[in-house]
């Protein structure tokens, strides 16, 4: 009997060793969680997160806050238990996150680069809508076209028969809004020295259209000296809350009307919103900074929707245009619009 107690002891201690054993072995799956909000209008390890060397900013009463995701990359068996029982966290395949055939830190060094790439779309954008223009430039010019040995690579397109170019489309437009062999009037700056230039079109060889053989670029100009100083996250999902704290330092008014605004999605070139992920992690983070009014990209919005949290009004948005009309709506006691599932 006693040699029975004893080996129902030993299977139940080492049946227990099994399961724990199983309970700390990895498992091919990543947890992500509510990471860190950050204020676009606050600071940041001491600095401000956008800074603005020239130029008077601006002091808002609210927050505009960027939101993250951390992601658990490595996962026992117990985590992902606490993760499909939370409210906030999502266990998902870790292959997601990092692809098999690229190294945690190369899908980090990525994350760097679109980290990067973001802040140069959300400055162009938030300058623009300043009222700064883009310089419409010369990249190349064709050999044996019709501005070869007039114009060079980087001149600026500044005029086209007296209309200002302030976006590269303007160009081709009005190049081909007189019949191939017209004269045109090109006004155009040359290492800061203006200068003009008379060229006849020629026929495109192709579609017989008028052009000028020149290959165009456009570049914002930044006379601010805007740069943002926030390196510790990564992944272009921060875009459109840092086009939205450029604007708010530089503007004399308040988009945030005294409120704690958080938002996420990416921002391109054109002003538009894109979609990212972790959607209701970063709805719990912003949450849990107190915010009232979230800024949620057009096609995240039915995830949004299923993942609402309590007092966190929704406002769905597709452009920067859209974020800021639903910023002065909110703002002013009003309802944006509202995310829809469809």
């Amino acid at each position: 009997m006693r040699r029975r107690g004893v080996t129902v002891i030993l299977g139940a201690l080492i049946t227990a060793l099994l399961a724990a054993g199983v309970m700390v072995a990895p498992m091919p799956y990543v947890v992500l969680k509510p990471g860190p909000t950050v204020d676009t209008l606050g600071s940041s390890d001491g600095h401000d997160v956008i800074q603005v060397a020239k130029g008077q900013t601006s002091k808002s009463a609210g927050q505009l806050r960027l939101t993250t995701v951390n992601v658990q990359s490595q996962v026992e068996l117990v985590w992902a238990i606490r993760g499909w029982l939370s409210d906030s966290d999502a266990v998902v395949p870790r292959e997601l996150i990092y692809p098999p055939d690229r190294s945690e830190q190369q899908v980090q060094e990525q994350n760097a680069q679109e980290w990067k790439e973001s802040q140069t779309s959300a400055e162009r954008v938030a300058l623009r809508e300043l009222g700064y223009p883009e310089q419409v430039y010369v990249g190349k010019v064709t050999t044996g076209g019709a501005a070869d040995g007039v114009l060079q690579a980087e001149d600026v397109i500044t005029k086209i028969d007296g209309t200002a170019i302030t976006e590269s489309g303007q160009v081709s437009t009005l190049i081909q809004a007189k019949p191939a062999g017209s004269a045109l009037t090109i006004d155009y700056e040359r290492a800061g020295k203006a200068g003009t230039a008379r060229i006849t079109s020629k026929a495109d060889a192709e579609d017989g259209k008028p052009r000028v053989g020149i290959e165009l670029g456009s570049r914002q100009t930044d006379p601010l000296g805007i740069e943002i100083d926030l390196d510790k996250i990564g992944g272009p999902s921060a875009g459109l809350m840092f086009t939205l704290g450029i604007i708010d330092k530089i503007r004399p008014e308040d988009l945030t009307g005294g409120k704690i605004i958080a938002g996420t999605g990416t921002i391109d070139d054109d002003g538009k919103v894109g979609p990212i992920g972790g959607i209701p992690q970063k709805l719990a983070g912003a949450e849990k900074a107190g915010a009232v009014l979230f800024l949620v990209p057009k096609e995240n919005c039915a995830e949004a929707l299923r993942n609402a949290r309590p007092g966190l009004t929704m406002a769905e948005v597709a452009t920067v245009d859209d974020a800021l009309t639903a910023l002065k709506t909110f703002t002013a006691g009003n309802d944006p619009k509202p995310c829809s599932a469809s």
